[in-house]
């Protein structure tokens, strides 16, 4: 059975970038805010003190969120410079055609329209610089906006986001499938000479 700890991590680590207010965690558990606190705290402790764990929580602005520990940049920026990951996947495609298309756009809305998670797909597409944090959201939770980049543009071979093939009608049966209508709409623009020849 799981322990309160592990939920308040789990949950953490299922949000992402985005993280979780102190109040969004308490409605989630159903713990009282400062048994919260009081867990935080606890798992902050559990990274610091542990020198095999990878993590550590960050807090800022009242928002929670796990991340790397500082020490392991080189690490990381290996991995994101490795060969394999010089094209980008039809995962990252999609999710970069829909924050193209509907940004500023939250991970909720792109989780939405593709199904799945897209939290660490957009952490990587950041580090590429791809796309850009736009401030958050004025909504509970207060997620975090996201925009193509001008590195995007260069990219793609695009001058400007005009350039980008005009969305056809989507039906309210096709509803469940519209990240794949964006990334057909977009892949348009890509066998023109675009991302084939980067």
């Amino acid at each position: 059975m799981a322990s309160n700890i592990q939920k308040i991590e789990a949950l953490l680590f299922v949000c992402g970038e985005d993280g979780l207010s102190l109040g969004d965690l308490a409605e989630m558990t159903g713990f009282m805010k400062p048994a919260v606190t009081t867990m935080l705290d606890q798992l902050a402790h559990k990274y610091e003190v542990d020198g095999d764990s990878a993590l550590t929580l960050m807090s800022a602005g009242g928002i929670y969120k796990l991340a790397t520990k500082p020490d392991l940049a080189p690490t990381i920026k290996h991995y994101f410079d490795a060969p394999q990951l010089t094209k980008l996947s039809p995962a990252s495609l999609e999710v970069l055609a829909i924050v193209a298309y509907k940004q500023p756009a939250t991970r909720l809305t792109i989780d939405e329209i593709r199904g799945v998670q897209s939290g660490s797909i957009l952490q990587k597409l950041v580090i590429r610089n791809l796309i850009r944090e736009a401030g958050r959201l004025d909504e509970p939770g207060r997620p975090i906006l996201y925009r193509t980049t001008d590195y995007f543009l260069d990219y793609f071979g695009l001058t400007s986001l005009e350039e980008l093939p005009k969305l056809p009608e989507i039906q309210p049966e096709e509803s469940a499938q519209t990240g794949d209508l964006y990334l057909e709409q977009f892949n348009e623009k890509l066998n023109e000479g675009g991302e084939e020849s980067k």
